[in-house]
């Protein structure tokens, strides 16, 4: 695999070598990557990304081309350079697994270690979870408009370039569509794929008819036929007299609620109640939904630009913020990042987020907890015990790396898009509303908020 060691920004690098000409290299550091506001004003994310996140940690290492790059640049040393040629990943990382549905200010992941490390991978971290949460989010949304119905993944040729295109069907697929027409995808993720023929194929051949009955013959696997080319509902008629053979057709301009209600009469006036009706045409989960409201006869929907470039937001925001530094020989300090504006206001220390039945309580592991409470999970530090509330609440960030080597193993990408199904299952209704959607309850532990409250007055001079 070759080198994605400068997938970075240049100021991870620069400030890598700040810290090492400082000596601050053996600094322990913490750092968390989570997003403020779930993406598309809904009420919730589908976190994606980690196992791409995995293949960039396990292959991080700086070639000779890439320091003979950063040498002619003239901003580091050779000493510096030689330290980078004997990189070796040694943080700890934990992680939300895929699939799983989180909300604002959670960590989606968190980097324990070396503080030269933990900075360098921010960049690569953050494009990657971004992306690809995102865009399972807009999927996640679009299948729970189609209720049950196939939704395809057509978004190849408009995606932001080959890498872009990957990315998103992966995601596409863990946010619940059912296959994807990008057959590389398909090859390398394992993702079902669909696909039929476009309009040049019904007009290279004289007639419709003679290109629908072409492709029975040569496709009688596939024999879904595009009949908007010319006249949709004569296309209709075309497609029924190729016979039995015809498995679907597909809508691809025009009224879709009035075209899919006449075509699917026509169909089934002609005995073919079996064959589907695929829709496409600049489709999202708010046209879906309505087109459904309405009554419209379509049991397959691909949809293309507003999925794969997540039209109507083009960015989730997530950040990866330093929340605790450990200087050598010192003790643990927490570290907070102020703003005017409320939201941008970090939480401090180790987090976790512990899941219950209807509200997430984010923790810190840096303060003393009580063993009782939290297991294995416990962790000495400074301050009063921590008390979580009793119940049967699961903490969400799982171990990935431990000083580097890794201890979990992604699972198939099935069941990601199956975990994010039966935990969407799990929460009200109201959270997954397109307008208007509930805020699921996420409240910092009381020691945690005490603890903020306390950082955020002595940053700003006032006595706490």
């Amino acid at each position: 695999m070759p080198s994605v060691a400068l997938l970075t920004d240049l100021y991870e690098l620069t400030m890598a070598y700040g810290y090492w000409r400082s000596g601050k290299s053996d600094d322990e550091a913490v750092f968390h990557l989570f997003f403020r506001e779930n993406p598309f004003d809904g009420g919730y994310t589908v976190a994606a990304g980690l196992e791409t996140a995995i293949g960039y940690l396990d292959a991080l290492r700086f070639a000779d081309d890439d320091l003979d790059y950063l040498r002619s640049l003239q901003l580091f040393d050779d000493d510096f350079l030689a330290v980078l040629r004997d990189f070796r990943f040694t943080c700890d990382v934990d992680a939300i697994p895929e699939g799983t549905v989180v909300f604002p200010n959670e960590p989606l992941v968190r980097v324990r270690g070396p503080i030269v490390q933990a900075q360098l991978v921010e960049s690569a971290l953050l494009n990657v979870v971004n992306f690809q949460s995102l865009i399972a989010t807009k999927a996640s949304r679009v299948t729970e408009a189609a209720r049950g119905d196939v939704v395809l993944d057509f978004g190849l040729r408009r995606a932001q370039g080959m890498d872009g295109a990957l990315s998103a069907s992966r995601a596409a697929y863990i946010g619940g569509c059912h296959a994807t027409s990008n057959v590389l995808a398909g090859a390398r993720y394992g993702i079902p794929v669909r696909g039929t023929h476009a309009h040049s194929w019904v007009m290279s051949f004289p007639t419709e008819r003679e290109a629908f009955e072409t492709w029975s013959r040569v496709m009688s696997k596939n024999s879904v036929l595009l009949v908007d080319t010319y006249d949709t509902l004569d296309g209709v008629r075309h497609a029924i007299e190729t016979g039995k053979t015809l498995q679907g057709i597909r809508l691809d301009s025009g009224d879709l609620l009035a075209l899919s209600i006449a075509a699917r009469r026509m169909l089934d006036e002609a005995g073919l109640e079996k064959v589907t009706i695929a829709a496409s045409n600049e489709l999202d989960e708010h046209i879906i939904a309505d087109l459904k409201q309405k009554g419209a006869r379509i049991d397959v929907w691909g949809v293309g630009t507003r999925l794969i470039t997540a039209y109507d937001q083009p960015a989730l925001g997530g950040v990866y913020k330093l929340t605790a530094i450990k200087p050598r020989g010192g003790a643990w300090e927490h570290k907070i990042k102020l703003s005017e504006q409320a939201l941008k206001i970090s939480n401090p220390g180790i987090l976790q987020v512990r899941r219950f039945d209807a509200h997430d309580l984010i923790w810190d592991e840096l303060s003393s907890v009580g063993a009782a409470a939290l297991g294995s999970a416990a962790r000495p530090g400074a301050g009063a015990p921590i008390r979580l509330p009793a119940g049967s609440g699961d903490d969400l960030l799982v171990p990935i790396y431990r000083a580097g080597k890794r201890v979990y193993d992604p699972p198939p990408l099935a069941e990601v898009r199956r975990r994010r199904e039966e935990q969407l299952a799990r929460f009200d209704a109201g959270i997954k509303r397109f307008d208007h959607p509930d805020s699921y309850p996420v409240e910092l532990e009381p020691q945690l908020a005490d603890l903020k409250a306390r950082l955020i007055a002595v940053a700003r001079g006032v006595a706490a």
